[in-house]
């Protein structure tokens, strides 16, 4: 791997770690009744983005149809 790589590999890292923190924090902001509303519980919401982002690490185009729950999340979110 050339020095170059290494660069480009730890920064899609940090975006992508600036982009896992974003949406554990905007669904955190969301209430109690909002996030039951989408069929979510507050104490989910780790173990939901967690999988999000750790899919999306290992395929980014498939990430959101290979868990059920990360495809309602970006279906009902919006």
């Amino acid at each position: 791997m050339s020095l170059m790589n290494l660069f480009v590999a730890v920064r899609n890292a940090l975006i992508e770690q600036r982009r896992c923190r974003h949406t554990y924090n905007e669904l955190m902001a969301l209430d109690d009744r909002s996030l039951a509303d989408i069929g979510m519980h507050r104490s989910q919401l780790p173990a939901i983005v967690e999988d999000m982002c750790q899919g999306a690490e290992l395929h980014p185009v498939a990430a959101p149809t290979r868990n059920p729950r990360a495809l309602r999340l970006v279906t009902s979110h919006r």
